[in-house]
């Protein structure tokens, strides 16, 4: 539709994690790029456009996360005409990935690390664009306007495709994995994964994409989704939830398991009432790592709150 092709990154379990490409008059742009590991899926998807390599013009990243821009460098290097355009805050860590590569360390390990998202390259300098907000990409005519959109990042934009009246969201407009979508239409989760989630500035991220009034948003996990008003009301709801959950749980010692506990029931009884059937544990099994990641988030959250009163 509209020239997007979705790509699953191969990244966690199938239609997990989603990067796309953008086709337009034969020439092309990803959004996102996946992992290292992903190259494969990528240059398959450029032979199934009836593209090569040398016809695309762009990667686009929307945060310099490793399961979005870590297959970046190695990506760019089978790419000898495209450009990188990245949040200004992001482009230092495409050049010099060193300092990203040791965020996710600490978080994940190194070991899992290594395992999950490949070897780093680094992107020459020459290639990189900083994509202030409002910088558009033109893709053979077809304008794609990059936004400042923090509150899961401060180095996150989407991208809003003119053409498509839709966003790639990256992780500002949330989870919404396939699995859990039922009769009541698609499930959705915010993501506060660490470090830098901000629920005022969520809100407002999400409230200016709205007003573009989009007929679609395309998620890195996982795919298109309609419903735009609905599911952003959804995400305003549990963003204010789940402060509200952190909070009350803010000095207890065992704060993050708290914590975690009441955003998987935070979950399941919402995918519930929306009529996804699956059982508790399954919808928790589906939303650990999630459930996870949004715990330990929202504590760093918490202290960076605390820290600055």
């Amino acid at each position: 539709m509209h020239g997007i092709h979705t790509i699953d990154t191969g990244f966690g379990r199938p239609s997990f994690d989603a990067a796309y490409l953008v086709v337009e008059r034969g020439r092309g742009a990803f959004i996102d790029s996946g992992t290292t590991h992903s190259l494969p899926r990528f240059l398959d998807a450029i032979a199934a456009a009836d593209l090569e390599p040398r016809d695309i013009d762009w990667v686009i990243l929307t945060h310099v996360h490793l399961d979005h821009a870590g297959g970046a460098g190695e990506l760019m290097r089978h790419l000898p005409n495209a450009m990188l355009a990245v949040h200004p805050r992001g482009a230092r860590h495409m050049i010099d990935p060193s300092l990203l590569v040791a965020g996710a360390n600490a978080v994940y390990g190194e070991d899992a690390v290594r395992r999950d998202y490949g070897q780093i390259v680094p992107v020459d300098k020459d290639r990189v664009i900083e994509a202030d907000d409002g910088f558009v990409v033109d893709l053979a005519g077809r304008a794609m306007l990059c936004l400042d959109t923090p509150g899961h990042a401060r180095h996150h934009m989407a991208i809003h495709d003119e053409r498509a009246n839709a966003f790639f969201t990256g992780d500002i407009f949330g989870l919404s994995y396939r699995e859990l979508d039922s009769p009541g239409g698609a499930f959705i989760i915010p993501t506060s994964s660490p470090v830098q989630f901000e629920p005022d500035a969520a809100h407002a991220s999400i409230e200016r994409m709205l007003r573009y009034e989009p007929e679609a948003m395309y998620l890195t996990h996982f795919g298109r989704v309609t419903e735009v008003k609905r599911l952003a009301n959804d995400l305003h709801e549990q963003i204010e939830a789940m402060v509200a959950i952190a909070r009350r749980h803010a000095t207890a010692d065992d704060r993050e398991q708290r914590i975690a506990t009441d955003f998987a029931d935070l979950y399941v009884d919402r995918a519930h009432r929306q009529g996804v059937t699956l059982a508790r544990d399954a919808i928790v099994k589906l939303l650990q790592i999630d459930i996870r990641l949004n715990a330990q988030g929202i504590v760093v959250w918490l202290d960076r709150e605390g820290a600055a009163r």
